[in-house]
């Protein structure tokens, strides 16, 4: 049996994708089972390994773990990217929870009605603007270090660089007003492992479009 982690999803982005990026940036190679039916769905509720009848689903060191910041938590903490101490943690908490928040609005924007679709859209950029990109950009300033925590590549870092290429597929320049996190971008970007996830052929997912939309209404029956 293999010793690689195996993930449990749809072919597309969503909740696991997050999950995708850090294992990619740790360097460990993963295996994927896709859902692609309701019916692979149900025989993965109906076989008990689903805690909550809910993926994201990873197994990985005998287990068979669910709930997406339970699996991210983990994998930060088994490769070192979770900073030295409590306090450091609770920063990386703190910034993950900021790119969560904005990734899951930008997550949700493909599943919108269409009338709402502009309002949507102008308002994740008006969030990622005001909200979000501003805290992460005066954090690398007052500190001038080339990460967000402990001058260490972390699961925060890795976090944002996901958050503001989603960002970017919104607003291309949507970094204008931004040039630590241009910089930042290119720092991260060219990671030796981040970099090889980020070239065509890697187990990253597509942007969302609409007949992976209606690929996963039909699975998850909404």
């Amino acid at each position: 049996m293999s010793g690689k982690p195996k993930l449990h999803y749809t072919k597309g982005r969503g909740k696991m994708e997050s999950i995708r990026w850090l294992l990619a940036a740790a360097g460990v190679e993963f295996e994927e089972e896709f859902i692609e039916t309701k019916e692979d769905l149900e025989k993965l509720r109906n076989d008990g390994v689903l805690m909550f009848q809910q993926v994201p689903m990873v197994e990985i060191d005998g287990m068979k773990m669910v709930q997406t910041r339970a699996i991210l938590s983990y994998i930060a903490g088994k490769y070192n990217l979770y900073g030295k101490d409590l306090k450091e943690r609770a920063w990386i908490d703190m910034y993950v929870e900021g790119t969560t928040d904005l990734m899951g609005m930008i997550m949700f924007h493909p599943f919108q009605p269409a009338d709402a679709k502009e309002k949507n859209l102008a308002l994740i950029i008006e969030r990622a603007t005001t909200r979000y990109f501003p805290v992460y950009e005066k954090a690398l300033k007052d500190h001038g270090q080339d990460y967000l925590v402990g001058n260490k590549l972390s699961w925060a870092d890795i976090h944002l660089l996901e958050a503001i290429l989603m960002a970017e597929e919104c607003k291309p320049d949507i970094l204008s007003a931004f040039p630590l996190l241009q910089a930042f971008k290119g720092r991260t970007s060219n990671i030796p492992t981040i970099k090889k996830f980020l070239q065509p052929g890697s187990q990253r997912k597509p942007q969302t479009d609409e007949k992976f939309v209606a690929t996963v209404k039909k699975i998850f029956n909404f």
